[in-house]
């Protein structure tokens, strides 16, 4: 028997895969649910919609982030941002599809994913900035926004395969 955790982090790791594949409109919790191996109750089980389910797609991609990035809190100001860079750049070729969602989140017009992922925006500048603020830099709130720009036009390199737009190339 497979533990409810489990099988719930199977079943957004499998959303995770198939929202990045066909677009959040093309992708049905049925589709999901078969992926897995359950049943689309059971999917219902643990979210109550297919905007649910995404933005617990969303909130396990933000939170990796956001992990990685608090373990520069005490990084010097002069390195901070491209220790955070390179962080991202890890993550970006280690879990493409989480990255590329948050990113692709901004056009899904249904109002209550754009206001979680208006959140977890607002959320991210919020952390970025603590963490920018605590190494020193001024301005830290314009660095913060700078460095997520930069991970948008990163993302968006690599979507285009656009490698002259990297910014952290690999040695």
């Amino acid at each position: 028997m497979v533990n409810h955790d489990i099988r719930k982090e199977q079943i957004i790791d499998k959303a995770i895969e198939l929202f990045s594949e066909k677009g959040y409109y093309k992708t049905t919790s049925g589709q999901v649910a078969q992926a897995v191996g359950v049943t689309q109750p059971y999917v219902y089980y643990f979210f109550k919609n297919k905007e649910e389910l995404f933005k617990a797609v969303i909130d396990k991609a933000v939170q990796r982030l956001y992990e990685s990035f608090s373990t520069f809190a005490e990084a010097p100001a002069d390195l901070i941002i491209d220790q955070m860079g390179e962080a991202f750049d890890e993550i970006l070729q280690n879990n493409r599809q989480e990255i590329l969602l948050i990113m692709l989140s901004q056009s899904i017009s249904e109002p209550e994913i754009r206001q979680h992922v208006r959140e977890k925006y607002r959320f991210m500048h919020e952390e970025i900035t603590k963490i920018i603020r605590q190494s020193g830099i001024a301005d830290p709130e314009i660095e913060a926004a700078q460095f997520i720009g930069m991970g948008l036009m990163i993302t968006t390199a690599e979507v285009l395969d656009l490698p002259q737009l990297r910014l952290f190339k690999e040695d």
